[in-house]
C-alpha cells in the first residue's frame, strides 16, 4: 500500500519559517523524482518545487526561489520542503507527489498571516 504523509504545516507571521516533511512507503523512494505542490482555494495546484532521485537537481518555481530549499533523505523515505521568509501569499495547502503512479499525500495547511 503507497502512503505519502505530509506534516510540519501550521500558522506563522509573515516573514517566519515552516519546515514539511513528507514519508513515503509502498515504493521505491529512492528511484522516484519528488516533487512539493500547492493549492488554495478555486485554483488548480501548482508546482513549487521538485528533487531528482539522488538529490543532486532540485527546481523551484520563480516564487519561491531563494526562500524554499527542497531536500531529500533516501535512508529514511522522507522529503523535506523548508521554508523561510515566508509571505501570506504562501498560504495554501502543501502536497507531496511522486512514485511511478504520481501519487498524492493527504497534504498539509500552511497559513501565513499577521
Amino acid at each position: 500500500q503507497v502512503r505519502l504523509v505530509e506534516s510540519g504545516g501550521g500558522t506563522v507571521r509573515p516573514g517566519g519559517s515552516l519546515k514539511l516533511s513528507c514519508v513515503v512507503s509502498g515504493f521505491t523512494f529512492s528511484a522516484y523524482t519528488m516533487r512539493w505542490f500547492r493549492q488554495t482555494p478555486g485554483n488548480e495546484r501548482e508546482e513549487v518545487a521538485s528533487i531528482s532521485p539522488d538529490g543532486r537537481t532540485t527546481n523551484y518555481a520563480d516564487s519561491v526561489k531563494g526562500r524554499f530549499t527542497i531536500s531529500r533523505d533516501n535512508t529514511k523515505s522522507t522529503m523535506y520542503l523548508e521554508m523561510n521568509n515566508l509571505k501570506p501569499e504562501d498560504t495554501a495547502d502543501y502536497y507531496c507527489r511522486g512514485g511511478g503512479r504520481g501519487w498524492w499525500g493527504q497534504g498539509t495547511q500552511v497559513t501565513v498571516s499577521s
